[in-house]
């Protein structure tokens, strides 16, 4: 083991006690601030133009990735750009240019559903509000946050498989409901933060810190995670599991640089963040 890696798991291990209130949140403050530095222009990765693209990308996003749902909705934006295009759209048409995102059927079943919900009782536009948009077909709490957060710059905590996971792993909470989740968190983090915190926190979790196998030691909130070790916690190995263009600087604020090859970061700053 090298010395690094012993003195970050050694620095995790006196997290292991009781930590205080305020201690819970003097933490997760000054880990918001280390991934703030790492990803400074974190940002929905779903390409959109209007709230209503925005809503029907993020309803394309379930069960698929954000690469796919990018791939596809060009096209369906151009053919289908208002609520009442989707809500007098052919089904069978739409479904077949959604396939790819899978659910298709019923995906395409809330898409027409939100079309003549919009149409019906708000002129075919997205409302702002979230006790509007969860009533409407196909936008549950997270859907809503996510548009909220950025097609109208209300702040909102997006709580999906990524964001639950690190904030569990990370010691901020332990609930599984995202509402209960997502109020936990809450208190943690100024609510001006919240949607940047959101974006920066999943791309985290698509980067580094993976579910099966994260990148424990290359990772920048080491000394600050009390799951520090579920990954490998040697440089070299774990620097292989970093995905995306970013590698190279998170590898840097990890500070194992200089112990890992740099054919390695070369070839992890290659490989695609996982959606």
């Amino acid at each position: 083991m090298s010395d690094l890696a012993r003195n970050k798991r050694k620095s995790a291990a006196t997290r292991s006690g009781d930590e205080t209130r305020l201690g819970l949140v003097r933490r997760a403050r000054r880990m918001l601030r280390s991934l703030t530095e790492a990803y400074p222009d974190a940002h929905c990765e779903l390409d959109f133009e209007t709230p209503l693209e925005l809503a029907v990308a993020t309803i394309l996003s379930a069960q698929c990735t954000d690469k796919r749902v990018n791939e596809v909705t060009p096209a369906l934006f151009k053919k289908y750009p208002t609520a009442a295009d989707y809500a007098s759209a052919d089904r069978t048409e739409l479904e077949e240019m959604i396939r790819s995102t899978g659910f298709y059927r019923n995906k395409a079943a809330s898409l027409m559903g939100l079309g003549a919900a919009l149409v019906e009782k708000y002129d075919g536009e997205v409302p702002g509000r979230l006790a509007q948009l969860v009533k409407l077909p196909g936008i549950g709490r997270k859907t809503a946050n996510v548009i909220l957060g950025n097609a109208f710059d209300v702040p909102g905590i997006t709580v999906d498989t990524h964001f639950g996971r690190l904030v569990r792993r990370w010691g901020w909470t332990e609930e599984e409901d995202p509402v209960k989740v997502e109020h936990a968190i809450g208190e943690l983090i100024p609510r001006k933060e919240w949607t940047m915190l959101s974006h920066r926190v999943i791309f985290h979790g698509r980067r580094v810190c993976h579910a099966r196998k994260p990148a424990c030691g290359a990772c920048l909130l080491a000394k600050d995670c009390p799951s520090y070790g579920v990954g490998p916690i040697e440089p070299a190995q774990a620097a292989k599991l970093v995905r995306g263009p970013e590698t190279p600087r998170l590898l840097a604020l990890a500070g194992v640089v200089d112990e890992v090859p740099e054919r390695t970061i070369e070839q992890a700053a290659a490989k695609e963040p996982v959606a």
